[in-house]
């Protein structure tokens, strides 16, 4: 029984030939139980152990910050399922971004990157932070000659690409490391593999409202519990106007005004405060936005609707959207 795995292994190889890539694989990564087997790999960027744990190491690195203080790992934090608790993004200098710094479990699975999606691949997203001047605030030149004045990152890149350190390189060194930054094997992943005493009465009805009442699945479907589209949920609107274009800035559709993209519920009730612009401190506020159909414009979801739970049955959603919550692993 697939219960009985707590874990599954993914020869790298194989999701690589799927991608119709011909390399040789050079490590396994271990894939949670309730994700999807076949983890999208980039064709030209195969996963090494060396490549990912040189990705680590950049991850953490505070030299790829104008003011030395902010690293990837100082937002997405690994002791907080990689994202922090404030409801802005800070970075260099103490600058505030417009947006709450969303967690990065299961990204390589993301078929669009940003809460508007505007990129498309994760070797292009893991360099726009570094040159993002709300919070890296460097250039990629700046980065490779710092880096190639550290003789120990020299040696590094030349063992995990045989080139020296580029701009291609670091890109596709931290890209394999946030691809192997992984959730799975929760309560409900145990649940739905067939132990169906994992969960609580309470837990089982939240599914049931999960699934059902609550409309939850309408965006929160699949193995990473996202649809990976771009919804107007009315949280961009305050006042009456609204103050975050979201989508609509990249792509000029009327249809897009305020819309974000869904984010993975891995991990939620752990993963405080809530939605693009952390606005919603708690789960119970998340859930009381949602039961009374959200911030109401001319271009909400259709699916968004007064949901109309009584307080029992908010208690039971939010009992199962504890759930959600499992290991986090990283590396190979």
């Amino acid at each position: 029984m697939m219960a009985a795995m707590g874990m599954r292994t993914l020869a790298t190889g194989l999701a690589i030939a799927l991608l119709a890539a011909t390399v040789t694989p050079a490590a396994e990564l271990e894939i949670p139980l309730g994700l999807d087997a076949y983890l999208p790999i980039a064709k030209d960027n195969p996963l090494t152990v060396e490549k990912v744990e040189l990705g680590r190491r950049l991850f953490d690195e505070k030299r790829l910050s104008r003011d030395g203080m902010v690293a990837c790992s100082t937002c997405h934090d690994p002791k907080r399922h990689f994202t922090d608790e404030k409801p802005l993004a800070e970075g260099v200098f103490g600058r505030t971004g417009n947006r709450r710094v969303p967690a990065i479990l299961n990204r390589g699975y993301g078929k669009a990157f940003f809460w508007d999606g505007r990129i498309a691949t994760l070797e292009e997203q893991v360099l726009q932070p570094i040159i993002n001047e709300k919070e890296m605030d460097m250039t990629m030149q700046e980065v490779v000659a710092r880096l190639r004045q550290d003789a120990d990152y020299v040696a590094e890149f030349e063992r995990a690409f045989q080139n020296p350190i580029s701009e291609r390189n670091v890109s596709h060194a931290l890209a394999s490391y946030v691809r192997t930054i992984l959730s799975g094997n929760s309560r409900y992943d145990r649940y739905v593999s067939g132990e169906m005493e994992v969960l609580t009465e309470l837990e089982k009805q939240g599914l049931e409202i999960f699934r059902g009442k609550g409309n939850c699945t309408d965006c929160h479907l699949g193995t990473n519990l996202t649809d990976e589209k771009f919804r107007n949920t009315g949280i961009a609107w305050k006042n009456g106007e609204l103050v975050d274009l979201g989508r609509f800035e990249f792509t000029g559709r009327e249809i897009d005004r305020g819309s974000f993209k869904t984010p993975t519920l891995r991990n939620v009730a752990d993963r405080a405060p809530y939605m693009h612009d952390g606005s919603l401190a708690k789960l119970n506020d998340v859930v009381d936005y949602y039961n009374r159909g959200g911030n109401r414009n001319p271009w909400i979801d259709r699916e968004l609707l007064p949901l109309r739970l009584t307080n029992a049955e908010k208690e039971a959603l939010i009992a199962f959207l504890h759930t959600l919550t499992g290991p986090v692993r990283d590396g190979l």
